[in-house]
């Protein structure tokens, strides 16, 4: 693992001398790399289109050809041969700079006759001779086993090229912009080119520190190309994993295939050095170091959780489990006890370099920095991980519920391992290598992902009855011969009295490999959880006065973290998604409306739309309205429209919605959003409907019915305002009629008047009621106007 950068038509004039009178640009590449210099400490490297240089320190790196506004820079972690970076052909006169780890490298190297020293070289002299357009590339990648991000830099055809992995285990951030902030270090370059430029790097920071503001992730679907003399971007997509065909093979069968693709992706990531495993006690961490052990390996094993000795908290899940895993494995275990009164000091350090303040993220973050910083201290140089386990088998919450709501599982795997990215990769990134350590994760192997995704649902995750609760609701037992007693989540009308049973596959496959019950049954605990650091975080919020720890956390990083657009109805459910990332730090940068014409748009919330434009004002935050027929399918190139101009005019980075349980709805979004290389945001996801409801009204929502359509649903019922009174009734009407709590089936849509979000309330002066039928009728808002709250 290693840290790669570069800024290309840099032709500002500096207002800063330096002792050797270097170029602008040079400078600026070495400051940027001073930032990211944890990333690689063997070796340095710089480069223009004329020379190059490396040395162990960076101030020492020095060009002496003429100055030139194009530079890339590298920081080498040497694990293969040791080969300095940026790479040279001096026939053709391209560079090249990559952070790679490709574990089938000696094999193409081999087949494509490229004579190369390691992996990175290997790759560099692959795309020359068999990369050249973006077709060709992205099939050279597709033969690639391993993680990546690269760029190769054409300098007699003046393009570069960027590149990572699938499923972006390796970063790549990167601006096009000739605006810079006035708050960055090198706000003293005053004088801004009317020419834009463009720059990357493999930590954001890095691009933040030079001044650029609009900076972008890049999409692990895509590969970038910037052309130099033109100055434009172009990127091409790459194909994803499938859920098709799903497999059809007896379970057995699948069951030993896929042991062997669990089994070959640690063995082809374990190094012929010391390393280590971040580990948990649970099935995953647990199954990686039992595998290593069956192979004659005794690695280290490296937790951290939060010292609870002389506290009334109890001793963290993970510290008792890792122990007794580690006895059971014969194994060396380091534990990393963090007493309270310093996690505070740890958070000061650890929001900033993660550049999110998330508290999720943080305190997963916690734990990881905890656990490595342990690992650095022995000198470790790579370390494993299990992340990855859980989205292909099918371990969260959100799977779960995917079952028990007859939804496909697979697909939601699918969508997990599409966001990962976002979610997990980078944060995990960035605190391994600031530990100099490289990150592991042999879950994410694109072959075992590929296959995981289409094994059988019902073999990953099922529903089961609960013996001890009546079957008052009539569930009709379907049984799977293969499993024991289970019910198969596509067969499945309510959930209110079943227990699931996730990763079946795997954990069967991990018992029947060695695995002890104990540990290959153990319930999935998250790492924040298991660590006891979410409790600390909470105490913490509290002692310092806040409610919320989200708002505690925000202190540690005075920036917001993404500029997001809000797929915006005038209902709860998008309000409500709003509030909960504006809480967790995001810049709610403008709002998007679909005013569909059809009122039974199987996509677009209809019901007093016009009011959104009255909510935007009370928000102070711009509304993007987007006029659609409404005809199916065809109403998602209107909705990409609008989401493209909600990226240009504003610079948005991702898109929040308010789905709950919709995956046609998420799917869609999911779709258009990667395809613009956008982030996407439903922190409603799979919320329970109740609780939901409830988190409403708690957070001070005022939100009245604005539609009904369902049996149970009347008259009497439009224009009522939501409390928990109307939540006695629905629960009744749930029990009775099936009818969705929070109204995910289309039984109701809704009004909000007032949010904490808004400065001021809506007062409505004029309405209508129209009936269609005795429970089909409509609450219409004719006149409304703001007015301040009391």
């Amino acid at each position: 693992m290693c840290g790669i950068l570069g800024i290309f038509n840099d032709n500002k004039a500096s207002e800063k001398e330096t002792t050797e009178k270097e170029t602008n640009v040079i400078f600026k590449v070495k400051e940027a790399l001073k930032i990211i210099k944890n990333r690689g400490k063997d070796m340095y490297g710089i480069a223009n289109e004329i020379d190059f240089d490396y040395q162990k320190k960076i101030d020492y790196l020095k060009l002496h050809s003429k100055e030139t506004p194009n530079a890339i820079a590298h920081c080498l972690h040497s694990l293969v041969s040791f080969v300095p970076q940026p790479l040279i052909n001096e026939k053709s006169k391209n560079r090249f700079i990559a952070n790679c780890e490709i574990y089938n490298w000696k094999e193409l190297n081999e087949t494509y006759a490229l004579n190369a020293k390691n992996d990175a070289e290997m790759l560099f002299r692959l795309i020359e001779k068999k990369g050249k357009t973006s077709v060709q590339l992205t099939k050279i990648l597709g033969e690639l086993e391993g993680v990546y991000a690269f760029a190769f830099w054409n300098v007699k055809k003046r393009k570069v090229v960027l590149a990572r992995d699938i499923i972006g285990v390796k970063p790549i951030w990167f601006s096009s912009s000739s605006s810079f902030s006035s708050g960055s270090s090198f706000s003293s370059f005053s004088s801004v080119s009317s020419l834009p430029n463009f720059a990357f790097s493999s930590e954001k920071k890095a691009l933040e520190f030079l001044g650029y503001k609009e900076i972008t992730e890049l999409n692990p679907r895509k590969i970038l190309m910037y052309n130099i003399k033109t100055k434009n971007i172009s990127q091409y997509n790459r194909p994803f994993f499938s859920i098709t065909p799903e497999l059809k093979k007896p379970y057995e069968e699948i069951k030993k295939e896929l042991a062997g693709f669990l089994t070959n992706a640690i063995s082809k990531r374990i190094p012929d050095r010391a390393f280590g495993i971040l580990f948990s006690g649970g099935v995953d961490s647990t199954f990686i170091a039992y595998v290593c052990t069956s192979l004659g390996l005794k690695p280290t094993l490296y937790t951290s959780v939060l010292e609870t000795k002389g506290t009334e908290l109890k001793i963290p899940e993970d510290y008792i489990w890792a122990r007794k895993a580690a006895k059971v494995l014969k194994l060396k275990l380091k534990i990393n006890k963090i007493k309270l009164k310093n996690i505070e000091n740890y958070l000061k350090y650890i929001v900033p370099l993660i550049e999110d303040s998330n508290v999720v993220k943080v305190g997963v973050a916690l734990t990881f920095y905890g656990a490595c910083e342990l690992a650095r201290k022995d000198n470790i140089k790579i370390i494993f991980s299990g992340l990855g386990s859980e989205e292909i088998f099918a371990g969260y919450e959100r799977h779960k519920k995917s079952a028990e709501n007859n939804a496909n599982i697979n697909k939601e795997c699918l969508s997990g391992i599409l966001k990962i990215y976002e979610r997990d990769l980078y944060r995990d990134d960035v605190i391994t290598m600031n530990n100099s350590i490289e990150l592991r994760l042999p879950f994410l192997d694109r072959k075992l992902v590929e296959y995981a995704l289409k094994i059988p649902a019902q073999y990953k995750l099922n529903v089961q009855f609960d013996n001890k609760k009546s079957n008052e609701y009539g569930y009709k037992k379907e049984i799977d011969k293969t499993q024991n007693n289970l019910i198969t989540p596509n067969k499945l009308t309510t959930h209110d009295n079943l227990i699931t049973q996730n990763k079946l596959i795997f954990r069967k496959i991990a018992k029947e490999m060695g695995v002890s019950s104990e540990f290959a049954e153990r319930k999935k605990r998250a790492a924040q959880y298991g660590s006891s650091f979410d409790k600390a975080i909470e105490k913490l919020a509290k002692q310092n006065g806040f409610k919320l720890k989200s708002a505690y956390l925000d202190t540690f990083l005075p920036r917001k973290i993404m500029k997001l657009g809000v797929l915006f109805s005038s209902g709860k459910d998008s309000n409500y998604a709003m509030h909960i990332m504006k809480n967790q730090n995001y810049d709610i940068a403008c709002l998007i409306t679909i005013k569909s014409k059809n009122p039974a748009s199987y996509m677009f919330h209809t019901p007093n739309i016009d009011i959104a434009k009255l909510q935007a004002e009370a928000l102070g935050i711009p509304l993007i309205e987007q006029i659609t027929e409404g005809e199916k399918e065809k109403e998602l190139k209107d909705l990409k429209k609008a989401i493209e101009k909600a990226k240009e005019e504003y610079k948005i980075g991702g898109i929040v919605t308010g789905a709950i349980g919709s995956t046609y709805q998420r799917d869609r979004i999911e779709k258009i959003c990667d395809e613009l290389g956008l982030k996407i945001f439903s922190p409603l996801w799979h919320m329970e409907q109740e609780k939901e409801v409830k988190a409403i009204i708690d957070n001070g929502f005022e939100v009245i019915i604005g539609s009904i359509a369902a049996d149970g649903l009347s008259k009497e019922w439009l224009g009522k305002k939501i409390d928990y009174e109307m939540i006695e009734k629905l629960k009744k009407l749930h029990e009775k009629n099936k009818i969705n709590i929070a109204f995910e089936g289309g039984e109701a849509e809704t009004l909000v008047l007032n949010a904490p979000l808004y400065k001021k309330k809506i007062k409505i002066e004029e309405d209508e009621i129209v009936m269609e039928n005795e429970y089909t009728g409509w609450f219409v808002v004719k006149k409304a106007k703001l007015v301040e709250k009391k």
